[in-house]
């Protein structure tokens, strides 16, 4: 079994994953545990959301948290938080990356969250995940909603960047360097692109991790894949026309990011009760093993004859 993937089985192309992260996003935690709005559970939504972190893989290299992680930046929010993730964390043997968005208030993240002095400085850092580098970007502008990144990030970001890692490089933001179909979140984006691009393109970036939208959306930023992951509090109810989408409780959803030596790939899990068939299962994929790679197309791949 490769490390950190969770899966021994082999049956196409590609080796195991190298590396599997949780993609989480907008948590949006209130103090005291109150509900968003008067209307959205927060904290049960993210129980459900750990409870199928727990479920989909059994040792992921890291759990990534793309911002917006309080609502109102309340220190009794970040302690509530922490004290939901961490144990789970703890239990899969994977660190927890927090990722600061225009909700949150950098002192009480830092203090809350990363035991840092409570200043306003931007959240943000490096991990060795194993060989893949992980760099986490602070795109919140204190006192205000759209997102910026200001010659001195730029320029740190460079100076991560000179050095390729052994895996490569994944960048986490909050606002995502994309365009939206939606007009109200155009209003919010994240400034100076241009200038992100110029540190991004050319160097060993293989993907970017973002938040925000409240709503899954894939892209291209400078030649490199551009992953949004939905939020954890509530979604946003895309299946009407864009001048009339507001915020639903349901389709919440995380992600599962598999790093491979020549792509990534980032599935979106919806955190839902539906009842689910029982075909497939470890005993399928063991009887599965035990053949060839002929024997299994003639198991699962021949159609029946017409």
């Amino acid at each position: 079994m490769s490390a950190g993937t969770g899966s021994p089985y082999v049956f196409g192309r590609h080796e195991p994953a190298s590396h599997v992260l949780i993609h989480v996003s907008d948590p949006h935690f209130l103090a005291g545990g109150a509900r968003l709005g008067g209307r959205y559970d927060v904290e049960a939504n993210f129980d459900r959301t750990l409870d199928a972190i727990r479920a989909v893989h059994p040792h992921p290299t890291a759990i990534v948290v793309t911002g917006d992680l309080a609502d109102l930046g309340e220190p009794d929010a970040y302690r509530r938080l922490r004290a939901a993730v961490e144990p789970v964390a703890a239990e899969l043997g994977a660190p927890v990356i927090w990722v600061a968005g225009n909700h949150d208030e950098r002192p009480a993240l830092r203090e809350g969250l990363l035991d840092l002095a409570p200043t306003e400085e931007p959240v943000t850092g490096v991990w060795d995940l194993e060989g893949l580098r992980l760099v986490a970007l602070d795109t919140s502008v204190p006192g205000w909603h759209h997102g910026d990144l200001d010659d001195g990030q730029l320029s740190w970001l460079a100076e991560v960047l000179a050095e390729p890692a052994p895996h490569g490089t994944l960048l986490a933001m909050h606002h995502p360097p994309l365009p939206s179909h939606l007009p109200l979140f155009d209003i919010l984006e994240l400034r100076h692109q241009d200038e992100l691009a110029a540190v991004v393109r050319g160097s060993d970036v293989r993907g970017i991790l973002a938040g925000h939208l409240h709503y899954s959306s894939h892209g291209t930023f400078a030649g490199v894949p551009v992953s949004v992951a939905s939020a954890t509090c509530y979604t946003m109810n895309v299946a009407l026309p864009s001048a009339e989408v507001n915020g639903m409780d349901a389709a919440q959803a995380f992600q599962l990011v598999h790093v491979y030596p020549d792509t990534i790939t980032h599935t979106v899990v919806p955190v839902t009760g539906a009842d689910t068939g029982d075909y497939f299962s470890e005993a399928w994929l063991e009887r599965m093993a035990k053949l060839d790679p002929e024997g299994r197309l003639e198991a699962f791949s021949r159609k029946p004859a017409r």
